[in-house]
């Protein structure tokens, strides 16, 4: 098994396994899908996908890092807010 993709194989897959073989260099962490959740990868989610994408980017943050911090407190407002405005909504019209 050649490590270039030589062999007709991806050489970045993300489907890395502790039965792999120890030979072939794993994928550098800064490529894309490299911090998704095991569940989702069960469920079949990859960076490619929009759900899978925010997975993996929010994966990425880090929160010893100000900035981070920041996005994840926006990412919070911008998905969170729509829920809270509907609940409103409901309650209002109760």
């Amino acid at each position: 098994m050649r490590a270039d993709g030589a062999d007709g194989e991806d050489p970045y897959a993300e489907d890395w396994g502790h039965d792999d073989d120890p030979d072939r260099p794993a994928p550098p962490y800064w490529f894309a899908g490299q911090h998704l959740p095991p569940d989702a990868r069960r469920m079949g989610l990859t960076h490619d996908v929009p759900d899978g994408a925010i997975l993996d980017f929010a994966g990425r943050l880090d929160s010893a890092k100000l900035g981070h911090r920041v996005t994840a407190w926006a990412l919070l407002v911008v998905f969170g807010l729509p829920v809270v405005l509907a609940v409103l909504r409901v309650l209002y019209a109760w």
